[in-house]
């Protein structure tokens, strides 16, 4: 698989809270012990698959044809698991991705 993008910070549109603490200053509850782990999001442009013989041939310039067409959704993952589809945007002078749909997980 080949790692096109590389976004973090962009899953969320909205800024994230601090969780509520207790007088104590333990989060109120374990979930919500859990909202600063931190995970790796990875925005996925597409993949391509090539012998090794081929890749050793690549070279500057030299073009990877991905599995994706333009304007198609790219794949969100956080740690590796696909969390959402979105759409590759340009924030300043960094690329983002707006959340085009989210996947719920069972």
């Amino acid at each position: 698989m080949i790692r096109a993008v590389e976004v973090e910070d962009a899953i969320m549109a909205d800024e994230e809270q601090a969780p509520e603490t207790q007088s104590s200053g333990e989060p109120a509850t374990e979930a919500e012990a859990l909202m600063d782990v931190e995970v790796e999001i990875t925005a996925v442009l597409g993949m391509a698959t090539m012998p090794i013989s081929q890749i050793l041939k690549l070279g500057r310039g030299a073009v990877v044809e991905l599995n994706r067409t333009v304007g198609e959704d790219i794949e969100v993952r956080a740690n590796n698991r696909l969390v959402a589809k979105g759409e590759v945007i340009v924030v300043d002078d960094r690329l983002g991705v707006t959340m085009t749909e989210i996947i719920k997980t069972t």
